[in-house]
């Protein structure tokens, strides 16, 4: 499987000017994607941004309203879906109840007449770690075991690239996080591109070498997932990929890599390289909670501090989250780690502060 693979990993995917319209509707808005062969690639969304009709139009189940699809330099826009060199996983398993698992995985090969189907089954299957699993049928696997033998299927006949639709989300929390990291093991075993379609922030950023958030039909930022949490480019992205606090800022002052800026009266210091171009509509500084800190407000050491109060507190073991409201009425979220540093009480006067190199900046959206 290794020395096809390898070759079948040489056709990148790219999506031209892709849309989808559905009367007025505008379900994908004419997208620009390129997808590097062999790569893990996420679209990330929530439901309704057009994620599953552009992994359905790449599938062939769905007829573009414009655009081109290429998969390496072939034009495959109008190409029949089983023409395609490209696969499916859904999030229903879709097995045939009536047959064993190797025949399951088989079923294409056998319509196909490979003649050595068991063998390439069985690889699959043993790739997946349910060889021993061959002559049992669906129903005597669990949920999980269930999704790896459609994994199974869905890779055996080495396609191009693998297009993964909400596949895990059937699964329980532990299982699913456990079939993250299958996935990811697979992927990098076979070589073959995948494509995932998932809403869930923590799937896509575990298993992923690049993400696409989706808003709305259109690819709101593209980039690999630390890039996308660290950087936001956009109040939308910040806030689906995990949580942070969005304070208002208008720009004092820039003196060479630093710059000052106000926030509801209090100076505040950022990176100027952080500070976007074009910000016509002002400008908000952003903080992820796990990187601010409760000090000692004498504490110098820090160069930007707010004070508030504390008007809750979580406990959650590995930490501690706090809410802390300004005087300005905002609550900030703020992650402690439970590293043995006093915790505060609820109703307790708080200093937090931030690391300028931690902040990032966007425009209102």
């Amino acid at each position: 499987m290794t020395e096809a693979t390898q070759r079948k990993a040489q056709g990148e995917l790219r999506l031209v000017e892709l849309e989808r319209r559905y009367d007025d509707f505008v379900a994908v808005n004419g997208i620009e994607l390129d997808v590097p062969p062999g790569s893990f690639f996420a679209l990330l969304g929530p439901s309704g941004c057009g994620k599953t009709t552009t992994l359905r139009m790449i599938a062939g189940l769905e007829e573009p309203s414009g655009g081109r699809i290429f998969l390496g330099t072939e034009d495959i826009t109008n190409t029949r879906a089983h023409q395609r060199r490209v696969n499916t996983v859904f999030q229903s398993y879709a097995l045939f109840p009536h047959l064993n698992i190797l025949d399951n995985v088989g079923f294409g090969l056998r319509q196909l007449k490979v003649a050595d189907w068991k063998t390439k089954a069985m690889q699959a299957l043993e790739l997946v770690k349910l060889a021993d699993r061959a002559k049992q049928k669906p129903r005597q696997l669990s949920g999980g075991m269930q999704q790896r033998v459609a994994l199974a299927r869905a890779i055996v006949n080495e396609p191009e690239v693998l297009l993964l639709d909400e596949p895990l989300g059937a699964l329980d929390l532990k299982l699913r996080r456990e079939m993250q990291i299958e996935l990811k093991r697979i992927q990098q075993e076979v070589g073959i591109t995948f494509i995932h379609v998932t809403h869930d922030q923590e799937e896509a950023m575990t298993m992923a070498d690049t993400v696409a958030v989706m808003r709305a039909g259109n690819i709101e930022q593209l980039g690999a997932p630390a890039e996308l949490y660290d950087k936001p480019a956009t109040a939308f992205v910040a806030n689906f990929l995990g949580q942070s606090n969005l304070l208002p800022i208008e720009v004092t002052s820039i003196t060479g890599e630093r710059a000052t800026v106000s926030s509801h009266g209090t100076s505040l210091v950022v990176e100027a390289a952080a500070i976007p171009s074009e910000a016509p509509d002002g400008l908000r500084l952003g903080i992820r909670p796990e990187k601010l800190r409760l000090v000692e407000a004498t504490d110098t050491t820090w160069t930007n501090k707010l004070s508030g109060e504390v008007s809750d507190a979580s406990f959650t073991g590995v930490s501690t989250t706090y809410l802390v409201r300004m005087p300005w009425g905002q609550e900030l979220t703020v992650t402690q780690p439970n590293d043995g540093t006093a915790r505060a009480e609820l109703g307790d006067q708080v200093t937090i502060a931030w690391d300028p190199h931690h902040a990032f900046m966007i425009g209102v959206d």
